[in-house]
Order: C-alpha cells, then structure tokens, then sequence
C-alpha cells in the first residue's frame, strides 16, 4: 500500500479483527504474550528462581502430606502439574501451584486420610474452579471479609503447627481432632523420644537462623568487592533452600546412626518410586465393608465440595494480587481461576490432592528475581527428577525434621497484629474474625460458615440502617449517607418522622438525595407514605439532588405532592415562602414537558 494511500473499510475490519482474534487468545493464553519477547537474561533469572523454589517445594511437599494425612509421595504427586499448567493459562510472574499446609489440612479433615477420597476431591474440586472460572464467577470470593481469612488462616496455623507437636516430640497414637489432639499430646508428653526432640528443636533453629540471616543481608550493589558479592550469593542461596538444607542434614543425622544400628528417630520410611501412574481418578472404592460409589464417596466428603475449591481459589487469588501490587503488573481473576482449575483437575489423573498458590514459595520466587511463569518449568522438572530418582534417599528423613518445616512455615500464618490493628481500625470487624477464629477449632466449614454470616449480617445491618445527617437551620435538612432499598426505608421514615412530625411544632423538611443513585418499588411507596404524612399536617417534605435514574422512577410513580429542587437553596426559599420560587413538579407542569419525557422514558 502506497504511503498516504487510504485503507478500504473492508481492510480496516479484517485488522481489527486480527487484533481482536490476537488480544482475545493473549487473554486465555498469557504465555503468548511474553513468549515472543524472551531472552537468555530471563532465561538465566528463570532457572534460578525455579531451582530455588524447587528445593524448597520438595521437602515442603512430603511434609504436607503428612498434614494431609496421605503417604508422603502424594505430596510429590501434586507439586508438578501446576508447574506446567501455569506456564500457559498464569497471569502473575510470581505464583506457584502446589501443596499448601491450609489446602493440606482441609484435605485431611475431609478425606480420611484415603488418597482415593484425596484424589477424587481434586478432581471435583478443578471441575468446579473451572466452571466459576467460565462463568466469571470470581466476584463471589468478595464476600468472603478479611477478617475471615484472617481467622481461618491463623485458626489453621494453630492446628496445623500443634498437629505436628506429635511428630517433633516422636509421639504415638494422638487423634486428628485439635481438642483431642491437645489432651492426648499433653497426656502422652512423658512417652516423649529424646532423640526425635533434641533433632526437631534443632531443626527449628537452624531454619529460624537461616531465615533471619536472609533477611537481614545486605542488598548486594555492583561496587562491592567480588568476594563480598559471592559470600552473600552463597549466604542468599543456603538461605533460601534452607528447608532442603535442614532436611539433608537431619537425613544424613539419621543415616548415621542407622549404619551404626541405632535407630533414635522416626523415620519417614519407603516412599514409592517412580513416577505417578497416569489414570482415570477413582470414581468408586473399596473398603472394609463393601465398595463405596461415587454417590456415597460425594456424600462422605459433604462440605468439602464447597470449602476445598472456595478456599484454594481465595488462597490463590490473594496471593497473586498481593504480589502483583508489590511488583507493578495486574492479574487476571478469572483467568487464575481457570489456571487453578485446569491443574487440579488434570493433577486428579497423576494422583494429585487439591492444591492452590503458596504464599511461601511465591515469595521465594519473587525473591529470587523470577521473570515469567518459565520458572515453574525448572521446578516442576525438578520434582519429576526427586520422584524418579531421589525417593530412596527420602527414607531416612526424620519426620522430626519435616515437623520443623511445617512448623516454621505455618508460623508467619498466624498473624497477631490484626487483632490489635482491628481494635484501633474497627472494633466490630473482630467479631467475624473471633467467630471464625473459634469454631475453626471445632470443625472448619462451620467456622468458615459462621464468619460468613456475620460479617454478611454486619454489611447487612449497615444497608439496612444507613446513617442520616440532620441539620438544623432555617429548615430541616436530612440527607442519606447511602442508597435506599427495600430494608432502609422503615428507619428513614423513622428518622424523618421522629425529626419534623412527631415534635411538638411540626415543620417542613427537606431530603438530600445526592448519594441515593437507586431505589426499589419498596422505597417509592415508603415514600409516598411519608408524602402523605406530611401532606395531613399542612407543611412539605421536598426533595433536592436527585439524580437521573432515580428521579427517572419518582416521576414515573406520579407520587402525590412529590417537589424537588435542583439546589438546597431553592428548596429553602420554596419552604420558606420566598417569592418567585417555584418547584420543579412534573404534575403541576413546572419541567418542560420535554424533559419529563425524556426522564420517563
């Protein structure tokens, strides 16, 4: 096409639509969008932030399975597919996909501790997440209130760090149930094996020393001399895999004492080898007393098809926009949805539990300077290469050790400053987040439920009794702070009534509607009442402010003795029986009939 040479309208519509088609598969498949930008740089900045994540995800995924109550290759089982499913369908650089010690624990609570039940769920649980996700359903997650996450997730960080006392104490025989579990424990703290003690509080310190030197190291700066900048490269490295450290050394601890024919630990034992067989995800299964069908292996899990994909969409979600906004780039809800979606359920066919973002290693990813989601590559290779080649060694893994990690990782969980944060910010957000707090202890859906209900009940005792400026002046003035629906009306016309009619000189008053943007039918006839109230009495209640869609339906109702004014001013003088003021009232005919229609229509 020649320079300057106009395009013909069928040229521009191809275009846009190349655009629309390009921008519409960017949209489902974001790797398209920075795939053809890639460069070594990214690829080197990639490499080490999977590698980084992928000694941190294996050790963490074998404890998880121990939280989720399931052989501990079933952690490793589930710590690959989202690796891979996130490099097409992730929109946050950051995120990882995999076992979490939240998703973990409610797994456990509602699965038996039966990897069928566990690998149904996922299943279930990825059909469901998928189809909120095509539906566009993300916005249901806004109704879940911070204080409820806040909650849960430090009820979870009890439960889950007192559940693995068992472990660090080498304990045998405490039930799952947290109240249970605390009197056993307690009852049993003299059966307590020194050697499994001695090595988990160890554990625990050698991970909060790692920790704190990682976080108080000095940024590296090109100026620094360069044995500086590789002693803190290796101080940052040894730091950010120290679970992997920690737990190669509590290994290699007991390994030692087993060549010499002492056995002071707990061991985590054989673990399969291999690869997860890739089948169909079991839709029966057998046990004690017969076979359960798919309909009883539903019923068994209840609550759990409604909690387990819920919370592993909020957990995922949350931590995706926290990083996004700490490093300058935008998610997409919905598609996050479809990305946690697709990987539990294809993770179902390779034996997979449930699992969602992990704020642990995303945070271990971003620190680590990662650059796209090619990073889960890296780790996602790494977790097939410890199933295949590294299980053997995985026997002489002290469960002390891995009740260390769990421990320190849940810790951070518990967050003690919301309560004091809520009690200056606003006290009566801490009730939704005690109620959850407390019943999460006894079951977990209940506790989810009741911090639900709450704070739905709070936001709902806000909109139903919206707060009425009333002032005082040549006439009286009373102006909504919200909308108006169906349950404000009765305490507005309280209000009003209580201000200008049931007083003993009854006065006209006038109601300032500029933060109503909408009203129901409910609200007209409230208002006609009222209307009709003043109307008795001799005296006016008029209206200023109105927007558009709202005085769209006031004049369609043809309320009687309905007035309004543009201003407050004109109002008073209209009250105050001023000369040359007259109302702006479609059935006296005072607006051009023009504009009546036009707001009707």
């Amino acid at each position: 096409m020649a320079q300057g040479q106009a395009r013909s309208p069928g040229s521009n519509m191809a275009l846009r639509t190349y655009c629309c088609s390009v921008s519409a598969w960017q949209r489902r498949l974001p790797f398209l969008a920075w795939l053809p930008q890639y460069s070594l740089q990214w690829l080197k900045m990639d490499f080490i932030a999977g590698l980084s994540v992928g000694l941190t995800v294996i050790p963490q995924a074998l404890a998880y399975a121990e939280v989720a109550g399931l052989p501990p290759q079933y952690g490793l089982y589930s710590a690959f597919m989202g690796c891979f499913v996130y490099f097409f369908l992730g929109t946050s650089r950051d995120v990882t996909l995999g076992p979490t010690a939240i998703m973990s624990l409610l797994v456990s609570f509602y699965t038996f501790h039966e990897p069928a039940y566990a690998v149904l769920l996922a299943f279930l649980s990825g059909c469901i997440q998928l189809t909120m996700g095509f539906l566009h359903l993300g916005f249901v997650l806004d109704f879940v209130s911070c204080p409820v996450i806040k909650g849960f997730t430090s009820a979870a960080a009890v439960t889950i760090g007192f559940g693995q006392i068992k472990n660090l104490l080498g304990l045998r025989n405490i039930p799952s149930q947290f109240f249970l579990q605390v009197y056993r424990t307690f009852r049993s703290i003299t059966e307590t094996r020194v050697g499994d003690a001695i090595l988990g509080l160890v554990c625990m310190v050698l991970l909060l020393v790692l920790k704190l030197m990682r976080d108080h190291m000095p940024p590296v700066r090109p100026e620094m001399a360069l044995g500086v900048r590789l002693s803190c490269g290796l101080v940052w490295t040894a730091a950010t895999a120290r679970n992997a450290l920690v737990v190669s050394f509590a290994a290699l601890v007991a390994y030692s004492f087993e060549v010499t024919g002492h056995r002071p630990f707990i061991l985590t034992g054989e673990i399969s080898k291999g690869l997860p067989p890739a089948r169909v995800p079991p839709f029966s299964v057998s046990t004690a007393n017969g076979t359960a069908s798919f309909t009883e292996m539903v019923q068994d899990m209840g609550a759990g098809l409604a909690v387990v994909p819920l919370i592993g969409l909020l957990e995922s979600i949350a931590v995706a926009k926290a990083f996004a906004s700490q490093n300058d780039y935008r998610v997409d809800a919905n598609q996050e949805l479809l990305a946690i979606g697709l990987t539990n359920t294809l993770g179902s066919f390779i034996s997979s539990y449930p699992i969602t973002g992990s704020f642990g290693r995303t945070a271990v990813n971003a620190q680590s300077g990662v650059c796209t989601p090619a990073g889960g590559l890296v780790t996602g290779v790494l977790v097939l290469l410890s199933l295949d080649y590294l299980t053997s060694l995985f026997y002489y893994i002290p469960k002390a050790a891995l009740a260390a990690v769990i421990i320190m990782a849940v810790a951070p969980l518990f967050d003690t400053k919301i309560f004091g944060t809520l009690w200056r910010v606003k006290r009566l957000d801490l009730l939704p987040l005690c109620v959850t707090f407390l019943l999460c202890f006894w079951e977990v859906q209940y506790g989810i439920l009741a911090g639900t209900l709450v704070s739905m009940l709070l936001l709902l005792h806000s909109v139903a009794r919206p707060k009425v400026q009333v002032s005082e002046g040549p006439v009286l003035v009373l102006q909504p702070a919200s909308g108006l629906h169906f349950p404000t009306i009765e305490a507005l016309r309280d209000t009003i009534l209580n201000q200008a009619l049931e007083v003993s000189l009854p006065r006209s008053a006038v109601l300032e509607c500029s933060h109503v943007c909408s009203i129901d039918y409910t609200v007209v006839l409230g208002l006609a009442g009222l209307l009709e109230d003043f109307r008795k009495q001799d005296i006016s209640l008029v209206f200023v402010g109105l927007q558009a869609p709202v005085l769209r339906i006031l004049l369609a109702a043809d309320l009687k003795g309905f007035q309004y004014f543009p201003t407050l001013e004109e109002a008073e003088k209209y009250l105050r029986q001023e000369p040359g003021t007259e109302p702006y009232n479609s059935c006296e005919g005072s607006v051009p009939e023009h504009q009546v229609a036009l707001l009707k229509a």
